[in-house]
């Protein structure tokens, strides 16, 4: 039997995973969870052989939670469920210890088989979202520059993202300016939309 944790912050989307999944005979859902702390904490408690993790979740994301559980539970394989097809996220996923990206939209049957197929030590990714990963790179964004640019995509004058960031105004500045071009945008909020939709942040 392959035990499984589902973790999503929508109750309707973690339930229906939980349920498709509950209708396998060798697959059994252990643990539902609505947040990535809590994810990693059942991960850590139960050792289920299979966390199947949302990228946007509260207190601690996806990604976040991947590298925790591979850090601290390394027996338990980690598959990204997202709504998010986006290329950057699957560098990140992989970066992070996961053992397969797939996205929600895929037929059930596939998801069951990605569960199976990951617990049994091989890696599953979507092979559209593969080749967009491929077209697009790896992300040209440093950690800092990354965390600023998300922070100023929230909105915010400079020096609330300096405050919140403890940073100084002319620091937040010169990340921003990096990030502007890296990503080829004009503005700081055309730079935040496409590092968004290349899933950089």
């Amino acid at each position: 039997m392959i035990t499984v944790l589902v973790a999503d912050d929508q109750a309707l989307v973690r339930g229906a995973l939980s349920t498709m999944l509950g209708l396998e005979s060798d697959i059994e859902v252990v643990a539902q969870v609505g947040d990535g702390e809590a994810a990693v904490e059942a991960a850590v408690r139960l050792s289920p052989d299979v966390a199947l993790l949302d990228v946007q979740m509260p207190r601690l994301d996806g990604l976040g939670a991947a590298a925790r559980i591979h850090a601290e539970r390394p027996s338990c394989r980690v598959i990204i469920c997202t709504t998010f097809g986006r290329p950057g996220y699957l560098a990140r996923a992989m970066a992070s210890g996961a053992h397969g990206f797939i996205v929600k939209d895929s037929p059930p049957e596939q998801l069951a088989d990605a569960v199976r197929r990951v617990a049994s030590g091989l890696r599953v990714v979507d092979p559209v979202l593969a080749a967009e990963s491929l077209s697009f790179g790896a992300s040209p964004l440093t950690d800092r520059e990354r965390e600023v640019l998300k922070a100023a995509a929230e909105g915010g004058t400079i020096r609330d993202v300096a405050k919140s960031l403890r940073l100084t105004d002319g620091t937040v500045r010169n990340h921003l300016s990096s990030a502007i071009g890296k990503t080829g945008a004009r503005t700081r909020a055309e730079a935040a939309r496409l590092a968004e939709e290349r899933g950089w942040l």
